[in-house]
């Protein structure tokens, strides 16, 4: 959730005023109101920054905010969030009916307790916890709760350890990638605890190496953080690696340096793609997993998962006793009071689609995810992550033979696809800025960020798309043309496109903006809508990846009628010999249209009733038998 300040409608409606497009509204003097289309146009206005003194019809209300959030971006479209968007009818209609329900509240929703309590039996099993162990979890309202609370864990043993042993316990520091999300970072700095970051970089296929991470600790570090699918390329970071170096560590050292995954996505893919993969509780050193209910989990936004593999790893100051709700209960959260409609969510989903269930959709991810990423890659793009790649194994099978969807066949990631123009490219079209093609795509309706790479390689940018369940082969063919048109009226473009048409006001976003060209033709862009398999690229849709010409076509525009003319991004560039004779026909044309204009209207007389002339309009409309009043 992000910060927000307080407004002064005074202050907005002046600056309003003097903003430089006022003037294009003839509003210069409209207050800061909320206005609908209602008729009763009284009751519908509303000041914005400030509580009506008397408020409006209920469905005036529903109107400005159902007009106002129409603004939004489409969820289904929205590529560039993990979080799931979409549940059936069936987990609607129980979300409604448990939306007034407090899960705090144990007394008064035992029910509710009770799902909540076999959903943590039931991912302690998925993540392979230990028989003889004595697992312990909690909800929270997302991953990075579930962070915070892990980092408290960690932080509150070694505190104690350091105690213990008589030495200094107040300079503590946690280890992780310089690709974590942000949520780790948070936990660092608001528990005062030395965050040191290993870098990690394009060899690194841009996640922590563990080998890289062993000279950041020492005697005050509090734990390492692995990250089961990286939010840049979705690769995953090895569990069993690092579990071996701190093994050898503590050997030599005698240091013991626990593992907290943070398997937001992963913890809910690998579990269902990758069943053989060892990353979880069977990994004796990893002491906690988080994950996110809200992303792979198939739940909508609100709703994380915390384990610990023993109840022992989770220090008892940290769990209050509560006696004012009917009864003792326990708790280890950040915040008090919480939803119970979503943790409801998560069990209909856990009964609904069960492992099979759950493996089905995330071997139908993985396998778009490929097809999105061969057809990048067979035409102007470099793909960062990896999930289309075979493994050692894969390499193998897969010799000769068809595609299959075994997930295990490939390199294990998430379903992303991190994608950059390709440096041929970016050679020959160096005018061509990246983030113009989020910008166009968004004209379309897809949500794609282009952002840059991790500390360490930040000069680079990526493209990502995040495939989830409502992401159907369709729309990735969909997605594919559209990227592939873009691109393409993108090459058709100048290095004049980067300045013209600037508007000062808009300075602050020129680095980002796509300006309006000199003209609204587009160079010819083939379609890519066919894709028999999805291991069949494109056939090359210019003379950029052939050396044989390609044959002529009309010029034509590419986008939609629907689509603003800001997409309109340029002409074709002309031969040198082309440009000099059309400036050296420029003065003739203006000298020839001069003349015409001149001998036009000098050729008009007064007109004379007596006159036979065609010029003479009422006896020339007449003979001509048209009718003259």
């Amino acid at each position: 959730m992000s910060l927000s300040r307080h407004i002064n409608a005074d202050e907005v409606i002046e600056k309003s005023k003097e903003h430089p497009h006022r003037k294009h509204t003839g509003q210069e003097g409209r207050q800061a109101l909320h206005q609908s289309w209602s008729r009763d146009e009284d009751a519908a206005r509303a000041p914005k920054y400030t509580m009506p003194a008397v408020g409006i019809p209920s469905k005036a209300a529903y109107q400005l905010l159902h007009d106002e959030t129409a603004l939004d971006g489409n969820p289904l479209l929205n590529l560039a969030s993990f979080v799931h968007t979409w549940m059936p009818e069936e987990a609607n209609k129980l979300i409604m009916e448990n939306i007034n329900k407090n899960q705090v509240d144990l007394d008064e929703y035992p029910a509710a307790t009770i799902i909540h309590n076999r959903c943590i039996s039931m991912i302690a099993d998925l993540w392979k916890a230990p028989k003889e162990g004595k697992v312990i979890g909690t909800s929270t309202a997302g991953s990075s709760e579930a962070i915070m609370l892990g980092g408290l864990a960690f932080k509150k043993r070694w505190q104690e350890a350091r105690k213990a042993a008589g030495k200094d316990y107040y300079h503590p520091n946690i280890v992780f990638g310089s690709n974590a999300q942000v949520a780790l970072e948070k936990f660092a700095r608001y528990w005062d605890v030395e965050a040191r970051l290993v870098p990690v970089n394009a060899s690194t296929n841009y996640v922590m190496n563990p080998h890289d991470a062993i000279p950041f600790i020492d005697e005050n570090t509090i734990g390492v953080i692995v990250i089961l699918g990286s939010t840049y390329t979705g690769h995953f970071e090895d569990v069993q690696l690092m579990s071996d170096l701190l093994d050898d560590l503590q050997k030599r050292t005698g240091l013991d340096i626990p593992i907290h995954v943070d398997g937001a996505s992963g913890a809910m893919i690998a579990p269902f793609a990758y069943p053989t993969y060892k990353w979880a509780f069977d990994v004796p050193r990893v002491a906690s997993i988080n994950t996110s209910g809200h992303k792979f989990g198939l739940v909508y936004a609100g709703l994380g998962w915390i384990l610990w593999r023993d109840e022992s790893l989770l220090h008892k100051d940290l769990i209050f006793e509560l006696h004012y709700l009917g009864s003792v209960e326990y708790s280890f959260t950040l915040n008090f009071s919480k939803p119970a409609a979503p943790i409801i969510a998560q069990m209909y989903n856990f009964l609904n689609l069960g492992f099979e269930g759950y493996r089905r959709i995330a071997i139908k991810d993985l396998r778009n995810a490929r097809m999105l990423s061969r057809a990048l890659e067979a035409t102007y793009f470099t793909v960062l992550s990896n999930v289309h790649k075979p493994s050692e194994r894969g390499r193998a099978e897969l010799e000769g033979a068809n595609d299959t969807d075994e997930p295990e066949l490939y390199e294990r990631g998430l379903p992303v696809v991190s994608f950059r123009l390709s440096d041929k490219f970016a050679a020959e079209f160096p005018h061509v800025e990246q983030a113009w093609i989020q910008s166009m795509l968004r004209t379309k309706g897809w949500i794609v960020p282009n952002y840059n790479a991790p500390e360490g390689e930040a000069e680079t940018q990526i493209l990502r798309v995040v495939v989830r369940e409502t992401l159907s082969e369709d729309l990735v063919e969909r997605l594919i043309v559209d990227i592939l048109e873009v691109t393409e009226a993108l090459m058709g473009t100048s290095a004049y496109s980067r300045t013209a048409f600037t508007h000062p006001a808009h300075e602050a976003y020129a680095a980002a903006a796509v300006a309006l060209p000199p003209s609204l033709s587009y160079p010819p862009v083939p379609h890519h809508s066919s894709y028999e398999r999805p291991d069949s690229p494109p056939p090359p849709p210019s003379t950029f990846f052939s050396s044989s010409p390609a044959p002529a076509a009309p010029r034509a525009i590419v986008f939609s009628s629907s689509l603003p003319a800001v997409a309109a991004l340029g002409i074709r560039k002309r031969s040198f010999p082309a440009r000099l004779v059309h400036a050296l026909l420029l003065p003739f044309t203006f000298l020839f249209h001069l003349v015409t204009a001149f001998l036009f209207f000098t050729s008009f007389r007064p007109f004379s009733s007596s006159s036979s002339s065609p010029r003479n309009p009422p006896a020339f409309f007449a003979s001509s038998g048209f009718p003259v009043g």
